[in-house]
């Protein structure tokens, strides 16, 4: 077993190393599911790079995704209204309805469609290989460092956008970076892990880590902590009972944050008595 789940379970680090930072970010701006829309955005380039002839897992099918992924970062940063208006999260529910459906019409027109919107929603972990692992860690580090070196403005913005422009920080130019990077990320991660499988680890170990940390780093702390556990209990159970990787993985995330609410509302009622 472990021979045969060491490189997913990689994989899975490699993947919650970036999504958990991200995660954060995506909370606290209240835009829970940007993820999924940018990553069914994503799924849609490689769909039309499919339908043109450009077969999954190839430079063409990527350089597809990637610019249907930053079309969708330019105009998520567009269209975040100061008066609030209209709440961004419509704007994203109708980018990923859209989107996905977009992407059921256009395999229409390709063969074995059901077979690739199965990959897309739930990838193919447990077939990648040390090439793809290496590749994303790269890609992974340098958008980290990207934000780590300009942390304050993409902290300010997320936080008080009001405030970032008081101070000179455009807030429409860093949600672009924001988004951007996170476009560059997710192109990736849904080829590797799939839709679900990338949300999963975006938005729960995130949750659970705000339910229990006040401080940034100890949320980064925590959630990585947890997004590495629940990947590997994940791995573990579709191996002893035979079931799809990606799917399982996403469960087990769905059990830990089961357990974490319910951990939370005991400690709860145990301090208010």
């Amino acid at each position: 077993m472990i021979e045969l789940m060491f490189l997913p379970f990689v994989a899975c680090v490699v993947l919650v190393g970036i999504h958990v930072y991200l995660g954060l970010h995506v909370i606290e701006r209240g835009v829970i599911f940007v993820d999924i829309a940018l990553a069914q955005i994503a799924a849609l380039g490689y769909v039309v790079a499919f339908a043109l002839g450009f077969p999954f897992h190839t430079p063409a099918s990527y350089l597809f995704a990637l610019g249907f992924s930053l079309t969708g970062a330019l105009l998520l940063a567009l269209t975040r209204f100061r008066s609030g208006l209209i709440p961004q999260e419509a704007v994203i529910g109708i980018i990923y309805v859209v989107a996905a459906s977009a992407s059921i019409l256009v395999l229409n027109f390709a063969p074995s469609e059901a077979e690739h919107i199965k990959t897309m929603l739930v990838g193919n972990i447990l077939f990648a290989t040390w090439n793809e692992v290496v590749k994303i860690a790269l890609l992974y580090a340098g958008v980290g460092l990207f934000h780590f070196l300009f942390r304050k403005q993409f902290l300010q913005v997320t936080r008080d956008p009001e405030t970032a422009r008081a101070l000179g920080i455009r807030p429409r130019l860093w949600d672009f970076f924001f988004y951007a990077s996170f476009g560059v990320v997710v192109t990736s991660s849904v080829e590797i892990g799939g839709i679900f499988l990338v949300f999963s680890l975006l938005i729960v170990p995130s949750v659970i880590a705000l339910l229990f940390a006040r401080r940034i780093a100890t949320r980064l702390l925590l959630g990585w902590t947890i997004g590495v556990l629940v990947s590997a209990a994940g791995l573990a159970a579709s191996y002893r009972y035979d079931l799809p990787t990606g799917a399982a993985i996403v469960c087990a995330f769905g059990g830990a944050a089961i357990l974490a609410g319910l951990v939370k509302w005991i400690s709860g009622r145990r301090s208010s008595t």
